[in-house]
């Protein structure tokens, strides 16, 4: 941060005298304010004028992107450098989009053949499947995939398999497993038959603790119904590096997908980790896919700051964060197959950005990333809208939303686009007192002057509205990519390794200890409260 000083005190002096300046002043001063505060790519079109900037702001801004040298890291993460300097890594899930003809040379090695190799065997196995040719130990075709992941291992597929059902093939049903709550698995199981059902266990090192869990116990089950162990290669398949263990396990490793450790998981989807999404929607439909991120890369590397998506998005979530002390961003799809878009983007944004330490190893001096939530529109309206219009704290939010439904029907898709415009306009603008008064009168209302006070709404609340023709394939892939690059630029601008997790590993070692505690009865020395909770789980289960 002791480089941005400069840029930053700017800011600061310019948050002094934007700060009481109200957008509907903004919007009223200038007409063409959309056309100045808007910027399209990859099918993608941003209004961002709803937001409490001007021009200077957005010079600031960029200054300020300059100077943290965004396009300079971009660049060192697009050409394979290692960024995730805490683990020696380079950051490589751009390469997984990158068409075959390309070459990108990683350590000595052309990566994208790597990676073009496996995704022929990913769509050679999925073709299998998906047209029948593959049959279960019972000569049936599948007809259940239970992918067992967790992390992104689950999130990344789950939501673009929801994103997608339009094109999914129906008569393979999907079914996801995470928790290690054994509910999870054993509701799933009670969905399926073993004679008709591929499990696909994603797990890098093939030794994630939750995934292992229920991946045993699926295993298990299987071979309960009947099946024998030889019949294990036909039903089960892995998303892993570690050849030995998944053979172990009874998995044919011809049926083994690799990755590698350039690939995070929040960031794996776009990897063989997109297996269940491949079988779901198809090959043709996966690579279209690949292809909208792969142009939202070339826009992210190629583009001015004024009219980079990606940029543009990171700036003004800085712009909030750390000059307007929001701590809280809010994700709105309008549209129901969007619905798991919100759950993906707190993983991609609090895991890669929710930090306090810099890359250099000193305390961070400005708040890093925001707490990320939300629901689809028009749910969210019934539920939590009324905090955003009047609650105490200032919260920004993103509205996503397609033109054209996939399922038109009536009025539906008008209504909702009337409703996800209709919000981002009272946001912006609110209701004085005079108009709720006049209202009021209007109506012929009694206790005006109390009545009056709860139906004023401040306003100057900010939102980003994405809108696009319609939700496909290509569309998606460029709208992940986006919110990729996005969480990468605040990454960088707070100073920030934003492809570890280490926050993550604590828990962990905690709960290896704690489990072996309550498995052999023997709780070690802890805090009292620890201490209370194993004794009281103990005694409950002796």
């Amino acid at each position: 941060m002791q480089s941005l000083h400069a840029e930053w005190d700017a800011l600061k002096a310019h948050h002094r005298e934007i700060e009481s300046v109200h957008m509907r002043e903004m919007f009223a001063q200038d007409s063409s304010r959309f056309d100045t505060f808007s910027a399209s790519a990859c099918g993608i079109l941003l209004d961002y004028s709803k937001n409490r900037i001007n021009s200077e702001t957005l010079k600031l801004l960029t200054a300020l992107a300059a100077r943290a040298d965004i396009a300079g890291e971009a660049q060192r993460m697009l050409n394979g450098e290692r960024i995730n300097a805490t683990e020696q890594r380079a950051v490589l899930h751009t390469a997984l989009r990158l068409p075959a003809s390309k070459k990108l040379m990683v350590d000595g090695v052309n990566v994208v053949e790597d990676i073009h190799a496996v995704s022929d065997q990913a769509a050679a196995f999925v073709d299998k499947v998906r047209s029948g040719e593959w049959k279960g130990y019972s000569g049936k075709p599948i007809r259940h995939i239970v992918n067992i992941g967790i992390g992104g291992s689950d999130l990344g597929p789950l939501m673009v398999c929801e994103a997608l059902k339009p094109w999914q093939q129906r008569d393979l049903s999907l079914h996801f497993v995470s928790n290690v709550d054994g509910t999870h698995i054993s509701e799933t199981l009670q969905l399926v038959d073993a004679e008709t059902t591929l499990f696909i266990i994603a797990s890098k090192t093939f030794t994630t603790q939750e995934t292992l869990a229920n991946a045993h116990s699926a295993r298990q089950w299987f071979l309960d119904q009947g099946a024998g162990t030889d019949d294990i290669a036909k039903h089960f398949a892995a998303v892993s590096t570690n050849a030995d263990a998944v053979a172990e396990f009874g998995i044919d490793t011809d049926n083994m997908f690799r990755f590698w450790d350039w690939v995070g998981g929040r960031y794996s989807l776009w990897s063989s980790i997109g297996l269940t999404i491949r079988l779901a929607v198809g090959n043709e439909n996966f690579d279209a896919m690949l292809a909208g991120a792969h142009k939202m890369d070339q826009h992210f590397a190629n583009t001015p700051y004024e009219n980079n998506l990606p940029v543009i998005m990171a700036l003004l979530g800085v712009w909030y964060g750390n000059f307007f002390d929001v701590r809280s961003h809010v994700i709105a799809p309008y549209d129901q197959y969007l619905h798991r878009f919100p759950a993906y983007l707190q993983q991609l944004d609090m895991e890669s950005n929710g930090k306090s330490v810099q890359m250099d190893g000193s305390a961070c001096e400005v708040s890093t990333g925001p707490v990320i939530w939300g629901e689809p529109g028009t749910n969210g309206q019934h539920a939590f809208f009324q905090l955003l219009h009047q609650g105490t704290e200032l919260i920004s939010a993103d509205f996503i939303v397609a033109a054209k439904s996939q399922n038109p029907l009536g009025r539906h898709q008008q209504m909702l686009l009337a409703n996800c415009i209709a919000q981002t306009e009272a946001l912006m603008r609110g209701k004085t007192e005079a108009e709720a008064r006049a209202e009021l009168e209007a109506k012929g209302a009694e206790d005006i002057d109390i009545l009056s006070r709860h139906k004023v709404f401040s306003g100057n609340r900010p939102t980003n509205t994405l809108i696009f023709d319609e939700l496909n394939p290509n569309v998606l892939g460029a709208l992940i990519a986006l919110y990729e690059h996005k969480v990468f630029v605040q990454g960088k601008i707070w100073g920030l390794n934003s492809f570890d997790q280490w926050g993550v590993e604590l828990g962990k070692e905690l709960a290896s200890t704690v489990l072996g505690e309550l498995e052999s009865g023997n709780p070690g020395e802890h805090d009292s409260s620890t201490l209370g909770l194993i004794n009281y789980c103990l005694q409950r289960h002796s």
